[in-house]
């Protein structure tokens, strides 16, 4: 298993080795559709209660990583 964030896990037998949240089987793409269709943070955390609100900002400080990258332009 790879940690890529403090929260943030991937393992090549669970998920097709997607990222999940502290190696269980709640991928950080769930959590960002569930943000992205108006839930908020507290209504995931009703949703799937094995999460912490620490583990929503992880997925969004995850996103945010994967999305900052240099574009070099020919």
């Amino acid at each position: 298993m790879t940690i890529l964030e403090e929260r943030i896990t991937v393992d090549p037998e669970q998920c097709g080795g997607r990222p999940c949240i502290r190696g269980m089987r709640i991928r950080v793409s769930d959590v960002l559709d569930l943000l992205v269709n108006g839930l908020t943070p507290e209504q995931i955390l009703e949703e799937l209660p094995d999460l912490e609100t620490d583990d929503i900002r992880a997925c969004l400080r995850f996103a945010s990583h994967r999305l900052n990258h240099p574009v070099v332009a020919a």
